[in-house]
């Protein structure tokens, strides 16, 4: 597949976060523009400042992070490559998280640490109000409608436009909308993970975006032989391709936020949100993974 200079993310569609934060259903993840273990800069730190740029240049316009990335290195790289911000150009961040250490991740709910989070945040991308903050994991320590609740009191303040949730079963976003209104769930799904099946269809109906995390994954659908590879090969794709072509066409509600520090790789995912499975390939792909 060539590289392209044209603006492919927006093939993707569309998809309105809270009824009013238009966005192309392909996102870009931030996490991985963070040193090993999600931990301390980037190997290379001009590289995933072209990356962010790219990303914008190819007609993305929903960049994903959180405070714990890094810690505080993805959105502190988001507001020196990219601020000021386009005004179409949507920042979703997260709070929830404290990091001892490389790939060390340890749930906090605690509604004064969401507060902290959630201003450090605002100093770091340089805004006043975050667009999408997101409750990045429901702490088993913390009441989950006391971590809700306060990042309710925040978006009434003004801090936050719009609230999602991260990392939560059906019946916690069910909590979580009797407290305020959530626009966006971001769980793990993808073609070898399922798990989160429910939720998909629950944010289909309820009109909220799904952000699947790891959003490319194949396991062992990339196998040699598999449907995943031979579907990849008839169009002249990688399988990471064909499952992001998949997840697109699984619903109109998901908005997939493969995340890289290489511009090869950004552009190889966003050509992937161009392709367009047969009905019979999408068949076939959503029959395998389950």
């Amino acid at each position: 597949m060539q590289q392209t200079h044209q603006q492919p993310a927006t093939a993707s569609g569309t998809f309105a976060i809270g009824g009013d934060l238009k966005v192309y259903r392909l996102g870009f993840g931030a996490m991985r523009i963070t040193g090993k273990g999600v931990w301390g800069p980037p190997a290379d730190k001009q590289e995933s400042i072209v990356v962010l740029r790219r990303a914008l240049e190819l007609g993305i316009n929903l960049i994903d992070t959180a405070d714990s990335y890094g810690p505080e290195v993805s959105e502190n790289l988001i507001a020196e490559a990219l601020y000021p911000y386009p005004q179409n150009v949507v920042i979703a961040t997260k709070g929830g998280w404290v990091r001892p250490g490389p790939d060390n991740w340890v749930p906090s709910g605690h509604p004064t640490h969401l507060r902290e989070a959630l201003e450090g945040s605002l100093r770091r991308l340089r805004v006043n109000t975050i667009d999408l903050y997101q409750f990045h994991v429901p702490d088993p320590k913390v009441p989950f409608e006391d971590s809700v609740g306060e990042i309710a009191k925040m978006q009434a303040e003004g801090k936050i436009r719009h609230v999602g949730l991260s990392n939560v079963d059906a019946q916690q976003l069910a909590q979580a909308r009797k407290i305020v209104p959530i626009v966006t769930v971001q769980n793990r799904y993808n073609l070898t993970d399922r798990s989160s099946e429910e939720l998909v269809n629950i944010c289909e109906r309820e009109g909220i975006g799904f952000i699947p995390w790891a959003p490319l994954t194949g396991g062992d659908l990339e196998q040699p032989g598999s449907p995943l590879e031979r579907i990849a090969q008839q169009h002249k794709a990688k399988p990471s391709q064909i499952a992001l072509a998949w997840l697109l066409q699984r619903s109109s509600t998901i908005l997939p936020i493969p995340g890289t520090a290489s511009v090869q790789h950004l552009e190889e995912n966003v050509l992937g949100a161009t392709i367009k499975l047969s009905q019979e390939e999408f068949d076939t792909l959503n029959q395998v993974s389950k």
